[in-house]
């Protein structure tokens, strides 16, 4: 703002009010005419209002961008939980798919055979590392000296050069020296890494060889019926056998040749392998993923098709890969171990029993069976409520197979100082068999006269295995113990109301006689385990006098397509 003030000469008297005046009239003036050609603001209450707007413009962007953001982040996050719950559903169904496949899956694999079972020996590469790598020799053009040029020469280079070619011939032969040293220690070093290294290989082959040696030895006893050896391979079938996580891998195998069948008791699976739930859902007002529950009736039938399955599975890959003059038959008892509810200590519960012929076995399609109705056309003993614990007895009790006939009994039952079953009259018979129960627990014991020449009696016990009131039956035989014999005890226990029975004999039993015994409440004892009950509960040694007859077997390995080990 400038003030304009005139320079003309005015009277003093009269130049008093310009003064005084004129100046601040011209000021109020221009400031207004300054006002009004700002429209009433000032230039710097423009630039703020200018300000002001722009500000205001930024922070509408800055919230219409924020906006855009949360959403777009919004939008990422319910992607990411639709993702993942896509995730969780996919692998319950592949869960649920694997479970469903356990059987049909071992049908696309070649059985186990001997030769599967070669040790291949695994042999490292040599590697000598530096010691491989020879030191490159010395050259004489790495120490020949320059020679000196023809001005050196005038001025006595030559000899100089002579003397430089003395002492580099002297270096040079020291360089070859000294080479020659350190690629005798390097070759001595490799050729000791080589023997080392030999020795390793050899080690290695001698331990192979020593394995399928043993292979080879396995394979003839097992194509011999050997317990041993049959127990073995039936291991080794097992061991390839894969599961899902969350199986256990726990087996008990016995072999008994006198039936020529596999007695197999598995673990079966805990009921948690079967998800309770169908897969998950995503809701987008609460920001959750939700289970979506499956049926508790759909999980019950899930577990009973997924333990019928594993028990065909198992006979499959018994039969498929044995010979039938070796395995006629196997029986298969799955298990579960648990904690009681009722006491909180753990307990191991039957929930499966079944047992096979081959000859009925090869008829199924396994492919297309249901598996639980497949095991009833086996006439298996099933648990009518697996999930829930309920359990059966199985058809053979496992724990007693382990006491097996010995080949020797024939040979020593006339030579050694034990009793012989056999040889004892039938009332010497009777008191042996009297004193055991009663050492077992029985309470009363009551002889019923037979006809039969055997000792029947009536026992009552409350902790005894066979509970109640038993009715026993005790045949003291050389041969197979058949089916009606287990008939006729059946019968005698329906005249006397017995609770149970059990028929004890110094021979041995068939696999239906044993099938009929589980179904009818009658426990059967053969010779071998007789012989460990009376050492058990009597501390007496005996013989039961009696080896069981093998069957005559059809063929051989190579006849029956059994391949054996590589010679």
């Amino acid at each position: 703002m400038w003030i304009t003030i005139l320079n003309a000469p005015l009277p003093i008297v009269s130049a008093a009010p310009y003064l005084r005046r004129e100046p601040f009239i011209r000021v109020e003036q221009e400031v207004c005419g300054m006002a009004q050609r700002g429209g009433g603001r000032s230039e710097w209450e423009r630039q703020q209002a200018a300000a002001r707007r722009e500000a205001e413009r930024a922070a509408r962007e800055a919230a219409r961008r924020e906006k855009e953001a949360e959403k777009l982040r919004k939008q990422q996050h319910i992607e990411k939980q639709q993702k993942l719950t896509e995730n969780r559903t996919r692998e319950i169904s592949q869960r649920i798919a694997r479970l469903d496949s356990i059987l049909t899956d071992t049908l696309q694999r070649a059985p186990l055979g001997f030769d599967d079972l070669v040790v291949k020996p695994k042999i490292p590469l040599f590697d000598p590392g530096p010691l491989g790598i020879p030191e490159s020799e010395p050259t004489w053009a790495e120490y020949d000296p320059e020679p000196p040029g023809l001005v050196g020469l005038l001025f006595g280079g030559a000899g100089r050069h002579g003397r430089a070619i003395e002492r580099a011939e002297q270096e040079f032969q020291k360089a070859l020296t000294a080479h020659k040293k350190r690629e005798s220690q390097r070759n001595s070093a490799l050729l000791k890494a080589r023997r080392e290294h030999a020795e390793r290989v050899r080690k290695i082959e001698d331990k192979t060889q020593a394995e399928n040696t043993k292979l080879k030895t396995r394979a003839v006893e097992f194509s011999q019926s050997r317990p041993e050896a049959v127990e073995w391979f039936v291991e080794r079938i097992l061991d390839r056998s894969t599961y899902p996580k969350g199986f256990p891998k726990k087996t008990q195998i016995a072999y008994r040749p006198q039936n020529r069948d596999v007695v197999i008791e598995l673990e079966l699976p805990p009921t948690s392998v079967i998800p309770d739930v169908r897969g998950y859902k995503y809701v987008k007002t609460r920001d959750a993923i939700d289970p979506v529950p499956r049926p508790p009736s759909e999980v019950k039938k899930r577990y009973a098709q997924l333990i019928a399955r594993v028990a065909l599975r198992t006979l499959h890959e018994v039969l498929s890969a044995t010979p039938s003059d070796v395995v006629e038959a196997v029986v298969f008892n799955g298990r579960l171990t648990t904690t009681d509810p009722a006491t909180g200590q753990t307990t191991r519960l039957h929930l499966l029993s079944v047992a096979s012929e081959r000859s009925n076995f090869e008829k199924l399609v396994l492919s297309k069976v249901d598996a639980v109705a497949c095991l009833k056309r086996l006439n298996a003993l099933v648990s009518p409520n697996p999930y829930d614990l309920e359990a059966i007895e199985p058809f053979i009790e496992f724990d007693l197979k382990r006491f097996r006939f010995t080949e020797d009994f024939d040979v020593v039952s006339n030579l050694d100082s034990r009793k012989n079953l056999l040889e004892l009259s039938p009332t010497e018979f009777e008191h042996l068999i009297r004193d055991l129960f009663s050492s077992m627990g029985a309470e009363a014991w009551t002889t019923i006269p037979s006809k039969d020449g055997g000792v029947d009696a009536v026992a009552t016990s409350k902790d005894i295995f066979f509970g109640g009131v038993c009715l026993i039956q005790a045949k003291r035989w050389s041969k197979l113990v058949g089916l009606d014999a287990v008939h006729a005890l059946t019968g005698v226990m329906a005249d006397h109301n017995a609770t149970t029975g059990v028929l004890v004999t110094t021979s041995w039993f068939g696999r239906a006689s044993e099938q009929f015994a589980q179904r009818n409440r009658v426990t059967l004892i053969n010779g071998a385990e007789l012989k460990h009950l009376i050492k058990k509960h009597l501390d007496i040694d005996v013989v039961p006098g009696v080896t069981p007859k093998h069957k005559p077997r059809a063929s051989n390995n190579k006849q029956s397509g059994r391949p054996g080990p590589t010679q």
